[in-house]
């Protein structure tokens, strides 16, 4: 009898996981509308003159060498916009911006570069005066992204394959840095993260 038993809770036990096993749909995974335009990026920011000639390699200034970027689609799958962050790897941004995906290009003009600047934006437009710890008025402040282009299979992982590598320059209104050192924009470079390191 004992046999029985657990010969039928088996065939139970084995049913269900059948069962779960069953196709729900036939529908296939499929990826966001800027699929090819998101990922993570391995960047470094150099700062340039008005020409897009190099003033300070990356070491020289600010010291941006291999730091993460993330660009990825909006809320709403647009495919005409996406987000791109750098999460607190050098200024400190994430905004969306326009692209254009069939040519894998995108920029932004005078866009608020942060969550903080967008809330100081919104106290000023409600008629609040928002102030810094020392009491001094704070500015909403932005970021502009020009020449924005992510080319596929232009460039190379650390083992010399071929990857897709991201370029734009930007600049902030807050950055006050150009003026005293003599650059005009910072050149933002890099390669799509591959998962190797050296």
């Amino acid at each position: 009898m004992k046999k029985y038993i657990s010969f039928a809770l088996m065939t139970i036990a084995l049913s269900f996981g059948f069962a779960s096993c069953d196709v729900e749909t036939n529908e296939e995974p499929g990826g966001t509308n800027v699929q090819n335009m998101a990922g993570r990026w391995v960047v470094s920011v150099s700062q340039v003159d008005e020409k897009g000639e190099v003033v300070f390699q990356p070491e020289d200034l600010f010291g941006i060498i291999d730091a993460d970027l993330f660009t990825f689609n909006t809320a709403d799958n647009s495919s005409s916009e996406m987000w791109i962050d750098d999460r607190g790897n050098f200024w400190d941004f994430k905004f969306k911006m326009p692209i254009n995906y069939g040519a894998a290009t995108f920029s932004a003009t005078d866009v608020l570069y942060n969550d903080d600047m967008r809330e100081i934006a919104e106290l000023i437009a409600a008629g609040q005066t928002p102030t810094d710890k020392n009491g001094d008025p704070l500015t909403a402040e932005k970021a502009t992204i020009t020449d924005g282009k992510i080319m596929y299979g232009a460039g190379h992982n650390i083992h010399g394959m071929p990857t897709d590598s991201i370029a734009f320059y930007i600049t902030f209104t807050d950055d006050s840095n150009g003026a005293k050192y003599g650059y005009a924009k910072h050149l933002v470079s890099g390669t799509r993260y591959s998962g190797f390191y050296e």
